[in-house]
């Protein structure tokens, strides 16, 4: 069968919306210092990465056009 909903009243709902707990979470742990320096080598090896694979991927973007008319000037005596 259907269950019956049971009504809320109103102001319990609007009561709802301003309620603030009285537990305070717990203090952050500070990070020690090989934990700062790991944290700090990953992101110099995702940074290197992602330059190197720049340095590494322009040659291939770059036009190719761009060496003919030297060689085609080198051809004439110029």
């Amino acid at each position: 069968m259907f269950r019956r909903r049971e009504s809320v009243p109103f102001s319990f709902v609007a009561e709802s919306e301003r309620f603030r707990s009285n537990i305070t979470p717990p203090p952050r742990e500070q990070a020690s210092v090989s934990q700062l320096a790991a944290r700090s080598l990953v992101g110099l090896t995702i940074v290197a990465g992602l330059v190197g694979s720049l340095v590494l991927g322009l040659p291939a973007l770059s036009p190719q056009g761009e060496a003919r008319p030297q060689q085609a000037e080198a051809a004439n005596g110029h």
